[in-house]
């Protein structure tokens, strides 16, 4: 039996079988605000061994690792903050808030919503950049636990963490647009 994971996508999203504008619009939105990656993605050439979600989620990657600094902190400066003014003002994007819904981060308490500020205004100037995880699976004391753990991270640190859960976020996100089609 052959594992989900390398089991071949849906035909109708096989990147193999896509054009670029069919591919980037259905996996343009993976990378929060970033289709650039999917184009990058493209741009190198993706064949039958990027038509499985294994396949296709470690193409994606590899533009972002191989990005320089300053692409990668825009890709995770494209992230919201959690339970952040975004969430309150409903200005995230479908994929971001479904996410956070599904941790509970809609169901704060006034206490959780104003250590969930403290953490983003303590992050964001130890860092630079917002606090990113991928929630599914986690509920909010889950996430606030680490939340506080990855503040006492170098930046260099964080910044790989961030990024290996932006890829987490991207591949949870993939998994469920295959599951979806399935």
């Amino acid at each position: 039996m052959a594992d989900h994971f390398s089991a071949p996508l849906p035909t109708h999203l096989r990147p193999s079988r896509l054009d670029r504008e069919a591919f980037l619009a259905r996996f343009g939105d993976l990378y929060e605000c970033s289709p650039w990656i999917a184009a990058a993605a493209w741009d190198q050439g993706l064949g039958p061994g990027a038509d499985n979600l294994d396949g296709l989620a470690r193409r994606l990657a590899a533009v972002l690792d191989a990005a320089d600094e300053d692409r990668q902190l825009a890709v995770i400066r494209a992230h919201p903050d959690l339970a952040g003014k975004a969430a309150l003002a409903g200005a995230l994007t479908d994929d971001s808030l479904k996410e956070q819904a599904g941790a509970g981060l809609d169901q704060c308490t006034p206490a959780e919503l104003a250590r969930f500020t403290r953490l983003n205004a303590a992050y964001q100037a130890r860092f630079a950049f917002p606090f990113v995880i991928a929630v599914k699976g986690r509920d909010r004391h889950a996430i606030l636990a680490a939340f506080e753990a990855r503040l006492d991270n170098t930046l260099d640190e964080e910044r790989r963490t961030a990024i290996d859960q932006i890829h987490r976020i991207a591949r949870l996100r993939l998994e469920s647009r295959a599951a979806e089609h399935e």
